[in-house]
């Protein structure tokens, strides 16, 4: 899989920084190493330099890889095979071991928010730096995104926690200038979940 031992270091490196997929694997890690090989990374701090770097290139594939990549984080609300890091961030910042009970109406509110969003943007995935907020307080961000109302605001005597039914919402054309726009967000978005890992990872730079 790997030509050497340098790819196989930036493998590691960017699957803890930005998770594991196939297209990190085939295509980042070699148009990044060997853009580090024509321009060096700036030696005061590679690690922000790294990341920088790989957004850029990530910025540049056309949008189904781009779309590819992205998918690669795991959905808001997912509590299985996440990675140390993911659980730790989507614990709120807590350790990846540590218990943390999320109301089963905020993770039912956030299941369908996630379908709902998933059909409003085909082909990507709801990514946000969660930056230490609550998987509550992520709800409210990803209905305000997508223009819908507030029912864990109210529940259990609001409206019920899985409306609008998905399929009545209007989709955005993919390649559309809204898609493209969210689509950069996403991978904007990653790059600053990247940063917020780079001290806990083992860069090796």
């Amino acid at each position: 899989m790997y030509e050497n031992q340098a790819d196989q270091l930036l493998a590691s490196v960017l699957t803890q920084l930005f998770e594991h997929s196939d297209i990190l694997i085939t295509k980042l890690v070699p148009e990044l190493l060997q853009s580090i090989q024509d321009t060096p990374l700036v030696i005061t701090d590679p690690a922000d330099a790294l990341i920088k770097r790989a957004i850029a290139i990530i910025h540049a594939w056309n949008v189904d890889d781009q779309a590819q990549f992205i998918i690669a984080h795991p959905r808001i609300g997912q509590n299985k095979q996440l990675s140390a890091l993911s659980a730790k961030e989507q614990s709120g910042g807590l350790s990846a071991t540590t218990t943390v009970d999320t109301p089963p109406e905020v993770l039912k509110r956030l299941e369908h928010l996630n379908t709902c969003y998933e059909r409003v943007y085909p082909g990507l995935r709801y990514i946000t730096f969660v930056n230490g907020r609550t998987r509550a307080a992520i709800a409210r961000e990803m209905e305000d995104k997508l223009q819908l109302g507030h029912p864990l605001e109210s529940y259990p005597d609001g409206p019920p926690l899985n409306e609008p039914v998905a399929e009545s919402l209007n989709c955005v054309a993919k390649n559309s200038e809204e898609w493209t726009n969210e689509l950069k967000r996403a991978v904007d978005d990653v790059g600053k979940i990247a940063k917020s890992r780079q001290n806990t990872v083992a860069l090796g730079l």
